[in-house]
């Protein structure tokens, strides 16, 4: 790949389909580099930590940002999502939403997530295979995440087709027409959840929206506005991301007998083997900074790499969790890696994924009774990707087993 490594390229699609090799290339021979759009990317695993932690780089990109920005179209009326908020307002928001997604919250999930994995497997075995992300990888987060929040589910085509509008246009190669369906589909979302939310009101539940709702902080009680975007983000995050975990977690296992094996022998990996599927085949490619002051980065000769202070930051998660300096052998699989759990997969520092422990324990779930349940599991077709790269996964994953 002698010119691959001119700049950081999601417009092409031979790097969208296989980016690994990209990435590699990007680390040894430009791991900082301005690309012509005007961000800077960031490829090794200690940059992408650093802008990640530090506090020197916003996540308000609209707030921060003068250099290498798009517009994204957000209508100007709407509360900012978690995801794009800075402390002390991303503080308060999170700390209002935190409790359902504790460790311990998620573990007493763990026998309805069973149930509707089960209920997927039943599918998959009655039929001698099929369509994993249809039977499995989607459904399952959809329906946990629907049954946490209590949203009516028989409006679910329409949901997921928002939810693959929506996330198209986080994409760096979303076309205009994209941005803007991607518009269109967040106001639909967003009137059909404040209807949601206006019924709840007068009749509060168990539900985590019900929580949401009810939930104050030293007097402080979320705005209609913060609730839906609160709520949205919970919705799309909660299961799109999972599905695409699921789905290219158990292709690099179909595709690897040894470790599909290892963890049919021995079930109590689980939870390492899903830290080291992040790190090897994470869902999530690409998250943005906006520089708020002066930094600089080494180039690949040590040499300082001049950001200034408004200019986006590119992160390239997938290429940090690949890289040698960090990890050993990183284009390995391996669920018994030791050090798995320090991939970025989830982001790291004020904006760790606040569905960490609710993803983490989806793919356990599903992949461990995949693979414990069938002693064969074999491809039924060739897997189609979804051509996307800020959250990679696939369309469609056909299986056989037996």
């Amino acid at each position: 790949m002698t010119d691959q490594a001119a700049f950081f390229n999601p417009f092409d699609a031979a790097v969208r389909a296989d980016p690994y090799p990209h990435y590699r290339d990007l680390r040894e021979r430009i791991p900082v580099h301005r690309t012509p759009f005007g961000s800077v990317v960031v490829t090794r695993y200690d940059d992408v930590a650093r802008t990640l932690r530090g506090t020197g780089f916003s996540r308000d990109i609209e707030a921060n940002a003068t250099e290498g920005v798009r517009d994204n179209r957000r209508n100007r009326s709407e509360a900012k999502s978690l995801l794009q908020l800075d402390p002390p307002d991303h503080t308060r928001l999170r700390r209002l939403a935190t409790a359902p997604f504790t460790p311990k919250a998620i573990d007493r999930l763990r026998p309805t997530i069973a149930a509707f994995v089960d209920a997927g497997l039943d599918r998959l075995s009655a039929d001698g295979g099929g369509d994993l992300v249809e039977l499995v990888a989607f459904p399952v987060p959809f329906a946990v995440i629907s049954a946490m929040l209590d949203i009516p589910t028989e409006r679910a085509d329409e949901l997921r087709h928002w939810s693959l509008t929506l996330t198209a246009g986080i994409e760096p190669m979303a076309t205009p027409a994209e941005l803007e369906a991607a518009a269109v589909a967040s106001a639909a979302m967003r009137e059909f959840l404040a209807g949601v939310i206006a019924q709840r009101r007068h009749n509060l539940g168990d539900d985590i929206l019900s929580g949401l709702i009810s939930a104050e902080e030293s007097g402080d009680r979320l705005s209609t506005a913060e609730l839906v975007s609160l709520v949205l983000l919970l919705y799309v995050a909660g299961h799109e991301t999972t599905v695409n975990l699921i789905g290219n977690s158990a292709l690099a296992l179909v595709n690897d007998d040894e470790q599909a094996a290892a963890w049919r022998a021995d079930p109590s990996i689980g939870p390492g083997a899903v830290d080291e599927l992040m790190r090897h085949q994470g869902p999530v490619h690409i998250t943005v900074r906006a520089a708020t002051e002066a930094t600089s980065f080494p180039d690949a000769n040590g040499e300082p790499v001049e950001v200034a202070a408004g200019t986006v930051v590119t992160c390239l998660l997938a290429s940090a969790d690949r890289d040698p300096a960090m990890f050993a052998d990183p284009d390995r699989l391996d669920l018994r890696r030791k050090d798995a759990n320090r991939h970025l997969g989830f982001s790291a520092g004020v904006h760790y994924c606040l569905g960490a422990s609710l993803a983490r324990a989806e793919a356990e779930v599903a992949l461990s009774r995949l693979f414990q349940r069938f002693g064969r599991v074999e491809l039924g077709g060739d897997p189609v990707r979804n051509d996307r790269l800020t959250l990679r996964g696939l369309a469609s994953l056909p299986l056989t087993v037996g």
